[in-house]
């Protein structure tokens, strides 16, 4: 697979988002809701996370 420069910052950040979400999910006791995307810097799909309260 080849990645771009900006496809890479986008698979990076989203990595650090999954970890910084994961540290807040765990300090506020929100409920945790994934969904599918398709993220078009990537050309394929991806899970985002998000904290619900």
């Amino acid at each position: 697979m080849k990645l771009s420069r900006r496809g890479f910052l986008a698979s990076t950040s989203a990595a650090v988002a999954v970890r910084a979400v994961q540290q807040v999910a765990t300090k506020t006791g929100g409920r945790r809701v994934l969904t599918l995307v398709y993220d078009k810097a990537l050309g394929m799909m991806r899970a985002v996370e998000r904290v619900v309260p």
